[in-house]
């Protein structure tokens, strides 16, 4: 069936968000439609302030509304420890933990041969810089996902990091294989810092 146009672009626009087809798509499309027009409008209002007011931290690359971000600005955190993570995403949940108080740096992806993302493709080269730059932090603690390509991101951060002296050490198994930190919840990700190794 042919819808009219705005209402093909409208489900054509959530068939770019991941795991939406096009049925999903659809009906979501359809929702909105039915949604009071002053809803819709805060919706996309939510929206457009995404892209306009937020930006990316200079220093460790987290979404955020003013530049330094809260975290990397905060002087009470633990100014020895940086953890790495994949995804701005998984700074609020390792924040959820409420456990953990150093600082963080975002990789905006991981190594991927297959998808053709090398170490000049992620944030890799600021946190270089940004670990020459500042004496104060001893310890590197990588928390990306324990996926093939999070491991090989992990392998090719310790070998980079070690020779400079640094303490490299990697989140424990408290995760689960082929799991992203974004669905763990709080006790494994505790335990998961709690008893991670040096690599």
């Amino acid at each position: 069936m042919q819808y009219p146009e705005p209402v093909a672009k409208l489900i054509d626009g959530f068939m770019h968000l991941p795991g939406i087809g096009e049925k999903t798509a659809t009906r979501l499309a359809f929702y909105t439609i039915d949604m009071p027009k002053d809803e819709v409008q805060q919706f996309a209002q939510a929206l457009n302030d995404t892209k306009e007011k937020l930006t990316f931290c200079s220093v460790c690359g987290n979404i955020t509304e003013t530049d330094p971000c809260e975290i990397c600005s905060d002087p009470l955190r633990d100014q020895s420890q940086v953890l790495v993570v994949e995804q701005p995403k998984d700074i609020a949940t390792m924040e959820k933990m409420k456990d953990y108080h150093g600082l963080y740096h975002v990789l905006h992806g991981v190594l991927s041969p297959m998808e053709g993302k090398g170490p000049d493709d992620i944030n890799i080269s600021s946190l270089i810089k940004r670990l020459q730059q500042n004496e104060t932090i001893k310890e590197v603690i990588i928390a990306t996902n324990a996926t093939p390509e999070g491991d090989a991101t992990a392998m090719y951060l310790a070998r980079l990091l070690k020779p400079a002296g640094l303490k490299v050490t990697r989140l424990a198994r408290g995760l689960a294989v082929g799991s992203d930190i974004e669905y763990a919840d709080e006790m494994t990700l505790f335990r998961a810092v709690e008893g991670r190794t040096e690599m």
